[in-house]
């Protein structure tokens, strides 16, 4: 639905009145940038931005109403519609005509290109103008897709920086950044930059270029404990001192590393797939497709001695004052 409201946008075939509804900011600023791009070029059209928290509703719409001076359209942005969400009328800044809304979104400026920014997961979808505004105005859906979706767009940005990217890069970034699309977008941009026309975007560059994440450190931690790497375990964990990371906080993610990798082996045993698994944890699927590549595994006792361990590392870190950080360094020095 979203792909074809944009091919009309970029045809030039536009809509008086948009509603954009969700938290996905990359959606509904790409929507934005088509929607001027395409009066652009056709014209230099007037834009006018409004913030419904500050602004009455039927002020919009009088500017709407209003002939533009200069050009032949105008694009007028209320922002924060607020009220086509569950709220109390009584604690709402500014009264809103809304009869005035229906009123215009049943016969609308034809020089006008109105649209309505509604930031929220969900409206009120029994209130009166939630149901006009989707009978009568254009509605953007700027949800988070699913993974897949989000794996098929990377690939067409990756294809529009005249780059490619691996199936594997793909998860990785996706585990490192989550499904943040600014961000993703952000840094596929950089990556294709570093590759350059051509190049191949591999996990190995998101690696070296993406910003790592206190998880994944975490999850090299633990990964190296239980292969007895200990100079590798102790490296990742002295840095992290040096970045001011608390010990405690420190076992806390440890702890919930072993029990997600414990989950995910005992899921696994009882005929989960990998999607089912991260479904079930809540977890990325590209971090249940590391633990279960892993080949030699720690074993259900290991992992159970492990939190165990961390179990009294967290209680001396509670009951010591002094030399905190030798607590945890001790953990990763003994073999489980």
């Amino acid at each position: 639905m979203l792909t074809k409201i944009w091919r009309d946008i970029d045809k030039g075939n536009l809509q008086p009145v948009y509603l954009i509804k969700g938290e996905e900011a990359y959606l509904a600023d790409e929507t934005l940038r088509k929607i001027k791009t395409a009066l652009s070029q056709q014209e230099e059209a007037e834009m006018i931005t409004y913030s419904l928290d500050e602004t009455p509703v039927e002020d919009v719409l009088t500017e709407a109403d209003t002939f533009p001076f200069f050009t032949e359209h105008k694009c007028i942005i209320a922002k924060n519609a607020s009220f086509l969400k569950a709220s109390d009328r009584d604690k709402e800044k500014v009264k809103h005509d809304l009869t005035k809304l229906e009123a215009y979104l049943k016969n609308p400026a034809t020089f006008s290109v109105v649209v309505f920014i509604a930031p929220y997961e969900k409206l009120d979808e029994r209130k009166k103008v939630t149901k006009w505004m989707k009978e009568y105005a254009t509605l953007v859906e700027a949800v988070v897709p699913e993974e897949r979706d989000l794996a098929i767009w990377l690939h067409a940005r990756a294809k529009q920086l005249q780059t490619t990217i691996t199936d594997d890069a793909i998860g990785l970034l996706m585990s490192m950044v989550g499904t943040n699309m600014l961000q993703l977008n952000l840094e596929i941009e950089k990556l294709g930059l570093y590759v350059g026309k051509e190049g191949i975007i591999t996990e190995q560059v998101v690696q070296l270029l993406v910003a790592k994440t206190l998880e994944q450190d975490a999850f090299k931690m633990v990964d190296a404990y239980f292969e007895h790497d200990t100079e590798t375990a102790l490296t990742i964990y002295r840095d992290l001192i040096l970045q001011k990371q608390e010990p405690i906080m420190l076992v806390g993610l440890l702890a919930s590393t072993i029990r997600t990798m414990n989950q995910t082996y005992y899921l696994q045993t009882k005929g989960y797939t990998q999607h089912q698994i991260a479904k079930q944890l809540k977890i990325h699927p590209y971090r249940v497709k590391l633990m279960l590549e892993k080949r030699k595994r720690p074993s259900e006792e290991q992992l159970l001695r492990a939190l165990y361990a961390l179990a009294n590392v967290d209680l001396a870190l509670k009951t010591t004052g002094s030399n905190r950080e030798r607590q945890l360094e001790l953990f990763l020095l003994r073999q489980i």
